[in-house]
């Protein structure tokens, strides 16, 4: 492969990874707000 072959393999590559982290890191962030969400309710309804 030529240089410029792989840098633009190793870019893509590192553009992928970054948008899959960043769409993971919001979907944990949801999943935090759910979870809270519904730890609320449960203790709302204890009292």
């Amino acid at each position: 492969m030529s240089s410029l072959t792989k840098r633009i393999v190793v870019l893509l590559f590192l553009s992928t990874l970054l948008a899959v982290i960043g769409i993971s890191c919001n979907t944990a962030h949801g999943f935090g707000k759910d979870m809270e969400s519904a730890g609320e309710k449960i203790q709302n309804g204890t009292k």
